[in-house]
């Protein structure tokens, strides 16, 4: 929701062109409430807006824009106006911009870049997307282990301006070979002791990340270790940039993004939901709609060759939705958790011994508590009072009732048991256990349930025999 608080100021500032109070409002506030309050104004007032400000607090604000509305700014302004702030950006964000706007735009605009940074961001822009070397940034604090405590703070505090983060100071040798990390907490400890060396306070066992390994890991070993940042670092162990908090949460987001879309059998988007274009939606919506109705189909195939059953023992109709929908519901629980237990490492591909032990427990547990409900309820309304003589005596017995409690049992262990190992199994082919969404989940169980209850009613009901 577009917060219109200060918008009508911002509207009347604009018209008068009055710079010095645009400067002052974007001063006085955090540059995140800045871009919440610019929200209402167009991609053209945005940036008339920016242009009041000095270049580190307009970078600061641009960065906390949606990215959409920063693409719009870059094409609505052109390369020759906006080639400062994209400059001033820190590096990944610069290249994750970059790498959104129109091909031409990106083209006229790395020319008119500084050379460091173009050589900076053409060399980000070679990764591989998703990797650690397409999240990093290159503007990372390098020390020398020769230096004292009191060299270290001057280095840091000369270039603390240009540095994503100065709490995690890397230690490299002359060739960039990563030999330590000294925290600033370090520094200020040691900070009455301004002669000690860099080489005797680092700590050199540094957890890194190869500029290959996948984001998802990434995020993964950052949460673990609760780190704020994290080294990347090539094969032969070289410092090449860090990749921060910030950007491992956005990775978090995207992903706890994906499998959510996964579990409801969509296609993951790669815009926001009202960004994205219908016919896109609809092709990522019904690509999977498609499998779940030939799922569904298959179960109405296998309940026609049960028709002329159910004509003998019409009763047996009753409680089918009553069968499958406790088999799916059960394997979609399963399939939740297991698959959330393989996202955050909680379950791997060795514990599917004590999966199955688990979800068989659970099974007779859940199974047991149903089929006692169930065949209470099937006797209540398989006892109604019969009309004549013919429907007296399709009343089934005590015993034929006993189907569907038979029957919850046997589908609801199917369900956990399903629920539990596909997501393991897609897990040991290499693909995404999120694929496993509850509705195929449920759809595998449907057509399960309905030949396990058939099988139980022809082996316990006399008109099946």
């Amino acid at each position: 929701m577009i917060n219109t608080l200060y918008l009508p100021e911002l509207r009347e500032m604009l018209a008068e062109n009055d710079r010095t109070g645009l400067q002052e409002f974007c001063a006085a506030l955090h540059p995140a409430r800045v871009a919440e309050f610019m929200e209402g104004l167009d991609a053209g007032e945005m940036w008339q807006v920016l242009q009041a400000t000095e270049p580190d607090v307009r970078a600061d604000i641009f960065s906390f824009i949606e990215e959409a509305k920063q693409v719009e700014i870059v094409e609505t302004v052109g390369p020759e106006g906006i080639s400062r702030l994209i400059a001033d950006m820190p590096a990944d964000d610069r290249v994750d911009l970059l790498s959104e706007v129109d091909q031409d735009v990106m083209e006229q605009t790395l020319p008119l870049l500084p050379q460091d940074d173009r050589r900076e961001t053409l060399r980000l822009l070679g990764y591989e997307e998703g990797t650690a070397g397409a999240l990093m940034t290159t503007e990372v604090a390098r020390l020398s282990q020769t230096l004292t405590v009191h060299d270290a703070l001057e280095a840091i505090s000369r270039q603390a301006q240009d540095l994503e983060t100065v709490y995690y100071n890397y230690v490299v040798d002359e060739q960039d070979h990563l030999l330590g990390l000294v925290s600033a907490r370090d520094l200020v400890v040691n900070f009455t002791r301004p002669d000690t060396q860099i080489g005797d306070l680092m700590q050199r066992d540094v957890v890194t990340v190869l500029v290959t390994d996948d984001q998802e890991a990434v995020a993964e070993k950052v949460a673990n270790y609760n780190f704020i940042a994290i080294p990347v670092v090539d094969h032969h162990r070289k410092l090449l940039g860090i990749i921060t908090h910030d950007d491992v949460i956005d990775v978090l987001q995207e992903e706890a993004t994906e499998d959510a879309h996964r579990s409801a059998s969509v296609d993951p988007l790669e815009d926001g939901y009202l960004e994205t274009p219908w016919p896109e939606l609809a092709w990522k919506r019904g690509v999977w709609l498609m499998v779940l109705f030939v799922a569904a189909l298959l179960t109405a195939l296998a309940l026609r060759g049960y028709e002329e059953d159910f004509q003998k023992v019409t009763w047996l109709v009753l409680f089918i939705p009553l069968v499958i929908s406790s088999g799916g519901n059960t394997g979609s629980q399963s399939a939740t958790l297991v698959i959330r237990g393989l996202t955050t490492g909680d379950v791997r591909l060795s514990d599917w011994r004590r999966v199955i032990r688990k979800e068989l427990a659970m099974g007779l547990c859940l199974g047991g508590s149903l089929a006692l409900i169930g065949y209470a309820c099937a006797v209540m309304l398989t006892r109604g009072a019969p009309d004549d003589a013919e429907a007296a005596q399709s009343i089934p017995t005590v015993w034929e009732v006993a189907v569907v409690p038979v029957t919850l049992l046997l589908v609801v262990m199917c369900g956990t048991l399903t629920g539990g190992l596909l997501p393991l199994l897609f897990q040991r082919m290499g693909l995404d256990p999120a694929l496993m969404s509850n509705q195929f989940v449920a759809g595998v169980v449907d057509i399960a349930g309905i030949l396990i209850y058939m099988t139980v009613a022809m082996a316990m009901v006399a008109g099946l025999w």
